[in-house]
C-alpha cells in the first residue's frame, strides 16, 4: 500500500524525541521516541563517499565540535565525530537497525538541488532491505522522481511550503518551480508534508481530499491542535503531544 494507515497513526517526533542531553537525529533520540510510542522523522546527508549519514545540517559546526561541510568527509571520518551532547553520528544503516521497525520512520533526504542522486540511490538500497514501516520524503522533487523511477516500494512524500523567498542559495528558477509545485504531477506523491505556519492554504486543503497531509513542525499543544484542523498528523518537537 502506498498510503498505509501508519502514515498518520502517530504524532511524528521531528529529528527524534530530542531534548536536553539527547541530540537531534541521534539514536538516543530515536529510542526516546520509541519509548513514547511516537513515529520518528530523521534527516540524511551524503558523505563524500556516498554514505547516508543521519544529520540535518550541511555543515557540522552547529551541532558538533567539528567544522566543515559534511559532504567533504568520508563516512569513516564522520564515524568518531560526536554531537555536543555526546552521541556519535549514525549512518542510516545503523539508525534503521536501532529503530528495528518498532515505529514508523520518515526519512528526509536532504538535497543541494544540483541533480546528484547518489544519496537517493543509497537510501533506496537501504530501504529495500528494511522490513519496518518506512516513508521517504524530500523538498527536492527530482529526488522523489528518481525514487519513483527506481520503483522504490515505499510511500514517497513531498515536503513543501507556500514560499521560498528565504532560500537564498537557490536561483530564482528553482524557487519558482518549488513554489508553483511544477513537478507535482511527475512525482505523484503519496503524502504531502506542509509547513504549519502556512496553514490554512489551498494546496494542502485540495491535496487532503486524495492523500494524507502532515503538518511541520509544531512546538506546543495549542499549535498542534490548530494544525490538525487542516492536516491529518503532525511533526512535533519540544513538547509531548
Amino acid at each position: 500500500m502506498r498510503r498505509p494507515a501508519w502514515l498518520t497513526s502517530r504524532p511524528i517526533a521531528h529529528r527524534g524525541l530530542h531534548a536536553e542531553g539527547i541530540a537531534e537525529n541521534s539514536i538516543g533520540a530515536a529510542l526516546a521516541a520509541i519509548a513514547g510510542s511516537y513515529a520518528i522523522e530523521c534527516d540524511v546527508q551524503a558523505s563524500r563517499d556516498g554514505e547516508a549519514i543521519v544529520f540535518h545540517d550541511s555543515a557540522l559546526d552547529r551541532l558538533t565540535s567539528a567544522k566543515g561541510d559534511i559532504a567533504t568527509f568520508a563516512a569513516a571520518e564522520l564515524a568518531p565525530i560526536a554531537y555536543r551532547e555526546g552521541a556519535t553520528l549514525a549512518t542510516l544503516s545503523e539508525f534503521l537497525a536501532a529503530v528495528g521497525g518498532r515505529v514508523p520512520l520518515f526519512v528526509d533526504i536532504k538535497s543541494r538541488f544540483e541533480g546528484d542522486m547518489r544519496l537517493a540511490t543509497r537510501v533506496a538500497q537501504l530501504a529495500a532491505s528494511y522490513s519496518g514501516p518506512l516513508a521517504l520524503q524530500s523538498f527536492d522533487p527530482q529526488i522523489l522522481i528518481e525514487l519513483r523511477r527506481q520503483n522504490v516500494p515505499r510511500p514517497l512524500g513531498l515536503i513543501a511550503q507556500a514560499g521560498y523567498e528565504d532560500w537564498k542559495d537557490l536561483g530564482d528558477a528553482v524557487r519558482q518551480r518549488l513554489a508553483q509545485l511544477t513537478d507535482f504531477a511527475s512525482i505523484v506523491p503519496d503524502f504531502l508534508a506542509w509547513r504549519a505556519a502556512d496553514l490554512p492554504h489551498a494546496v494542502p486543503l485540495v491535496c487532503r481530499a486524495f492523500m494524507p497531509v502532515l503538518a511541520w513542525t509544531l512546538r506546543d499543544a495549542q499549535s498542534r491542535s490548530e494544525a490538525l484542523r487542516w492536516a491529518d498528523q503532525v511533526f512535533f518537537e519540544g513538547f509531548a503531544p
